[in-house]
């Protein structure tokens, strides 16, 4: 391996701001998200990543698919992220919210998911 690569390398691995810079962005995500949604969803900030898992209480498809329709916004349904065991799926009546956007998008999403939940 080239000496400039392994260089970069250590460099990268010994920075752990931007590690926490990131940190920082998705609790202050999750914050602002979990303030909009917490009223009108069962949803629950999760111990890591940077996705919420709410239990729609409905068919999980149907609600990614009428959400898009109404508002605009993409989920994904918990029933495609996981396997039929034993006759259940465990991901059926859940959605995937990523919150990789900005801030702002995932505020604006937020709340329109709210309003889509409220009608």
């Amino acid at each position: 391996m080239p000496v400039q690569t392994q260089l970069a390398s250590i460099a990268a691995w010994n920075d752990e701001e931007h590690v926490r810079a990131n940190r920082d962005l998705y609790r202050e995500k999750f914050d602002a998200v979990l303030d909009i949604l917490a009223p009108v969803l069962d949803v629950q900030r999760p111990d890591g990543g940077f996705y919420l898992w709410p239990n729609v209480g409905t068919d999980d498809a149907a609600f990614c698919r009428d959400l898009f329709v109404d508002q605009h916004v993409t989920a994904v349904p918990g029933s495609y992220l996981s396997r039929e065991v034993d006759g259940v799926n465990p991901g059926a009546g859940r959605v995937r919210l990523a919150l990789v956007a900005p801030l702002a998008e995932c505020i604006e999403a937020a709340e329109r998911i709210r309003a889509f939940v409220l009608k």
